[in-house]
This record gives C-alpha cells, sequence and structure tokens, in this order.
C-alpha cells in the first residue's frame, strides 16, 4: 500500500535518514528555496522546515530530489504501474505467461476515485495570506505555489473521465491581486486545462476550481505526468498510489482529494484575467509578466498537521529534472507505441526540456536505394511534432537508427558527434517559421511564437570532424576569442547583441560568409556565437543551456555559403547558431547575495546544515 498522505510518506523518510528537521527560523522569501535548491545539488535529503518565519505551517522541501527516494515514495505500486506500460507497449508477454499478470486486474481497480462526504482535508478553514507564500528568486513578482495540483473538469460533461489535474503555477500574492480574494494561474500552451477554460468561455460561465497542495505523493507526480487528452491524471495518481484516490464530493462543488494538506476553492470568471509573474523558471531566466487567467478564491481549506510542500526550478538540472527521469524511466517503453517510427526520445534537461529533442527513427522508406538519406525520419520528426508535449520542442535533431546499432539520444556527445558526421547542410534542415513555443521561451517573436527546426541525418559518414581550429583560422571583427568545444563544434565570442527583436544581426551574416568562404571549415559543420566562449565551452551542461536556450531557430541560424531554393534553406557551411542574450530575452537569474551568506551561516560547521548542504 502507497503512502495515502503526506504525513505518512514524511514518517517513512525520516525513519530512512532520509528527512531532516530544521528548528531554526528561515525566510520563505528566498531562503527557503535557496536551502532546497542546495540541498538537491548535493543529493541530499528532504528537509522539514519546522520554523517558517510569519507562518503557522511548516514546509517540506527536496521531497523528490533524488531518483533513489522517489523510486522508495512509490515502491509499492511501481511494480504494478512498471507492468502496465509493458503490457501497453507489447501485450504478448502477458499472452504467452499470464501467471506474471494475475495481479495486474486488482492494481487496476485502484484508477477509480472513491467518492466519500468527508475526509481530513475538511477540517480547518484559513485564508491565503495565512499560507507560506514562497518566493523563490530575488525578482519573483510574489509567493508562489510551485508544487500545486490544479484540478478541474470539463463544464460540457463533468466528472473524472474528462477531468485535468495539472501542476500549474499559482500566485498568491503581488501587486494586482486583491488580498485573500484572487490568485493568479498561469498555465502554458497545450495544457490539459486549456479545453476546460474554452468551453467555460463558450457557454458563458464562471470555470470552477480547486488547487490541492501535498496530499498522497502520486497526486503530485501525477499532475507532472505527459498523458495524453482524455486520461484522467487522477486515474494515474491511484494506479501509482496503490490504492483509491478518496475524494470529498459535495453538491455544487468539485470534488478534492480527502487526505490533501491544502484546498484552495474558487473559479475564473470568463475573460477575465490580470499580470501574472515575473517568475525565475525553470529554462534560467524569468518569465516576465503577462496576463493571464485570475482565480476569484472562495474557500481556503487545510487538515490538521498540515505541511506544505515546495519546491524551487531554475537553471537545470533542479529537483524537477528527477521527476523527468522518473517519468522517462516509466514511460520510455511505450515511445515507439506513440511515435511510430521513433524508438527514443530525449528532451534535454540541460537545454531547458523544450528547446532541445533529441531522437532517434527508423529510416526503412527505400531500404534498396544505393544511399540513404533523410525520408521516413522526417515522418518521425512531424510527428513529433504533432503531438503531446514534444510538440513544443524548438530544436529537433534525429537520426537513423539503422546507421549504428550503438546509437542512443541520451549519449549527447556521441549522438551529436554521429550527426554531424553525417548531416547534408544544404538538404537537411527544415524550418517551421511563426509557430506555436513554448510560453516560457522568450527568444523567438512574441510570447508563444517562434520557430522550430527539424536537423534530420541519415547515410554514410560525409566528413572527418576536426578537434582544432583549421590554421591560420581568423574571425572579423568584432567577434573575439573562438575555440573548439568538441570535435566538431567550436564556440565564438561575440559582442552585444544590439539587434530588434525578428531581425537579422548583419554581423553575423558578415561572420557567416567568412567563414563559409574559408575553405577549410568542413571539419567543424556547427559553430555557435555566444557571449561568453570560455563559459559555453566550459562544459556540456553550459554549453546545451547557452546554444539552444538563447536562440530561435528562424532568426538566429546563419550558414556559411547559404541559399535558398523552392522556399527550402540550406547552406554549404558551417552552420552558425547565434546563441547571444538578446536585447529582448528574459534576464538569467541570479542569486541574491546577502541571502546566500544566511545560507552559509546554516551550513558552515556547528550550524544546523552542516554536511547536508553545501
Amino acid at each position: 500500500m502507497g503512502h495515502g498522505n503526506m504525513q505518512e510518506c514524511l514518517r517513512d523518510l525520516e525513519a530512512k535518514g532520509w528527512l531532516v528537521r530544521l528548528r531554526a527560523p528561515v525566510d520563505a522569501r528566498i531562503e527557503a528555496g535557496v536551502i532546497q535548491r542546495r540541498a538537491y545539488r548535493k543529493g541530499g535529503p528532504a528537509i522539514l522546515f519546522e520554523n517558517v518565519t510569519g507562518c503557522a505551517f511548516p514546509m517540506v522541501g527536496n521531497l523528490f530530489g533524488t531518483r533513489q527516494r522517489i523510486r522508495h515514495i512509490f515502491r509499492d505500486a511501481l511494480p504494478a504501474v512498471e507492468a502496465v506500460m509493458r503490457l501497453k507497449a507489447d501485450p504478448m508477454p502477458a499472452l504467452k505467461k499470464p501467471w506474471r499478470y494475475l495481479g495486474l486486474p486488482a492494481a487496476l481497480l485502484n484508477v477509480f476515485p472513491k467518492d466519500v462526504a468527508d475526509g481530513p482535508a475538511a477540517t480547518h478553514e484559513t485564508t491565503i495570506s495565512a499560507l507560506p507564500r514562497l518566493v523563490s528568486w530575488p525578482k519573483d513578482g510574489g509567493g508562489y505555489v510551485t508544487l500545486p495540483q490544479v484540478y478541474t473538469e470539463d463544464p460540457d460533461r463533468p466528472g473524472y473521465p474528462r477531468s485535468n489535474l495539472g501542476m500549474y503555477r499559482v500566485q498568491l500574492s503581488g501587486d494586482g491581486f486583491a488580498p485573500d480574494r484572487e490568485v493568479g494561474l498561469h498555465y502554458q500552451i497545450h495544457r490539459g486545462i486549456g479545453p476546460h477554460h474554452a468551453a467555460a468561455i463558450r457557454r458563458g460561465e464562471r470555470l470552477p476550481v480547486s488547487v490541492f497542495v501535498g496530499g498522497p505523493p502520486a497526486m503530485t507526480l501525477a499532475a507532472v505526468m505527459p498523458l495524453p487528452e482524455g486520461l484522467p491524471e487522477i486515474y494515474f495518481a491511484g494506479l501509482l498510489g496503490g490504492a483509491r484516490i478518496r475524494m470529498v464530493r459535495r453538491p455544487g462543488e468539485l470534488p478534492f482529494p480527502a487526505e490533501a494538506d491544502f484546498v484552495i476553492q474558487g473559479y475564473i470568471e470568463p475573460g477575465r484575467v490580470k499580470p501574472e509573474g515575473p517568475f525565475g523558471d525553470h529554462l534560467g531566466y524569468y518569465s516576465l509578466a503577462h496576463d493571464f487567467p485570475v482565480m476569484t478564491v472562495t474557500r481556503v481549506l487545510h487538515r490538521s498537521g498540515a505541511v506544505w510542500p515546495f519546491t524551487t526550478v531554475g537553471r537545470p538540472p533542479q529537483e524537477d529534472t528527477v521527476f523527468g527521469e522518473f517519468i522517462h524511466e516509466l514511460t520510455g517503453a511505450l515511445v515507439p507505441t506513440v511515435f511510430s517510427g521513433v524508438r527514443e526520445v530525449h528532451a534535454v534537461d540541460a537545454a531547458g526540456v523544450h528547446p532541445l529533442l533529441l531522437a532517434v527513427g527508423s529510416e526503412r522508406y527505400v531500404p534498396y536505394a544505393a544511399k540513404r538519406q533523410p525520408q521516413e525520419l522526417l515522418t518521425c520528426a512531424m510527428a513529433l511534432l504533432g503531438t503531446t508535449q514534444t510538440s513544443l520542442s524548438k530544436y529537433v535533431i534525429i537520426a537513423a537508427a539503422e546507421d549504428s546499432g550503438l546509437l542512443s539520444a541520451h549519449d549527447i556527445p556521441n549522438f551529436l558527434w554521429h550527426v554531424l558526421e553525417r548531416v547534408d547542410l544544404s538538404r537537411d534542415l527544415h524550418f517551421i517559421t511563426r509557430t506555436t513555443m513554448d510560453t516560457l521561451d522568450y527568444s523567438g517573436i512574441s510570447l508563444n511564437q517562434g520557430s522550430k527546426v527539424v536537423i534530420a541525418a541519415a547515410g554514410e559518414r560525409r566528413r572527418d570532424l576536426a578537434s582544432a581550429l583549421p590554421d591560420g583560422f581568423a574571425v572579423p571583427a568584432p567577434f573575439g576569442k573562438a575555440q573548439v568545444f568538441q570535435a566538431g563544434i567550436a564556440v565564438v565570442q561575440g559582442p552585444p547583441h544590439g539587434v530588434s527583436r525578428d531581425r537579422h544581426d548583419p554581423r553575423m551574416q558578415s561572420l557567416a560568409k567568412a567563414l563559409g568562404e574559408r575553405g577549410d571549415m568542413d571539419g567543424l559543420p556547427l559553430v555557435v556565437v555566444c557571449d561568453d566562449a570560455d563559459f559555453a565551452a566550459a562544459n556540456w551542461d553550459n554549453f546545451l543551456w547557452v546554444a539552444f536556450t538563447r536562440s530561435d531557430p528562424a532568426t538566429d541560424i546563419y550558414g556559411g555559403g547559404s541559399s535558398t531554393h523552392c522556399k527550402h534553406w540550406g547552406c554549404k557551411g558551417p552552420l552558425v547558431i547565434d546563441a547571444r542574450l538578446k536585447t529582448y530575452h528574459a534576464p538569467a537569474l541570479e542569486p541574491d547575495p546577502e541571502v546566500e551568506k544566511r545560507v552559509d551561516a546554516l551550513a558552515a560547521p556547528g550550524g544546523p546544515l552542516h554536511g547536508i548542504i553545501d
């Protein structure tokens, strides 16, 4: 039996030595977030903050901070979940050896929630201002719920089967929100709440919304699962939790988990929005203030002994990285069943997840051809961009499995090496312009709008990659230091950006032209221009973060010897990506030095967090 509530989970982790109590006073403004991020970086335990300054409720951070811990939390139900995923990918084992799956029908009964008349979550009422108001980064616009479970039902067909449970950040305080009466509800494009909101607007009705915090840990994980539309997350929560989720259902209200720690009830009026943000986000930059729906709060409930779980995000990796890794473990085998011809996908966390998707696909369309070239790979790439969360990817780099039996999208250095050896830059770049993109990505031409590129590689090696710059290599002023990051990839330091949004930089065009005219750059087919070449070339995390979060394909890709034929753009090479911070980009996250010093003292010898955080 899995953990039915947060209190069971915390007792279990404490008994294992995987949770520590911090009795020293900690401010929910920035300080708690700094401690949580440092605990994650060290691979440390969950931390229960028992003395939150100005707040009666304790907070717990780094709860899901290691893969070992997250697998332990869900250990009882994981075999059943993994069996379901295996059977979805390949049902034949159940037909050949059905006795191995005898317990599965009973486990599947847990997917259906159980309605009850009352529960611990309804014991007490409080106000928004009494809740912990976590501020993760110095320029955040207010206090936020960072592990919310936002629940809605389809206004046209209410009930669990078409419900949505999503992790959409909730702003509890800040300029413009009426205290204790309004909160901001930020949901990005391609999220399950969107169709519910659209239906309510069409009907001219309020959309009832409930926000759950805490409760069964399976509810938190279910809220971030990339499930297809029409498959309710609350069903998955029951399967993962190993028990039916008990839901308090009362006339005229949305149901809520009986074991939740907190429940914020309310509604969204049709067409009512207010500026939400800024917020230090998971790409490593602030998402700025933009209009998002306002939730009018009608009631705030909490259980006795309620604990407020939280996380913070920022430049990856962070605690949410563990969610992504765990989800991949559960769902990786399903990729070929969802995307025909696709063997493996890797949404690269170091690049902010959506900016870069690596994939291994099949190339079987013309198996008799003398030379293989991308054909089925392009169908695979379009499928990836056509559905599920992979549709938000900005750079899709896909290679043919037939060219190497050892190719893996999760081995990033060797995968890119393989692609750069084979890519035909005049043929294998395919752009999609003025399309939807991740709400948190500010590299495009406007909010939610930018471009995508598919880079496909198949066939024999076309070139030997160079591990050094050509003899006599020089770049035109005002560009500076150049160095090879990995064989085939050069990094060049550029001048500060000074061009308006949605415009090519003439200096970048001159650089690409000069590199293309050299005649000795075939071994370096990729050149990345950045603000700090030493930083970008220091390690893979830096390189991926800089190259793919700070560029929009249609605006920021240039090429030596470029040309357009029948609206297809290509180049002789090299391919040049302008990955400088742009004048219109959101600012990168920077720590608060004074808070860092306070946390240093907690971590120093004799301090309550010595040996627990860096």
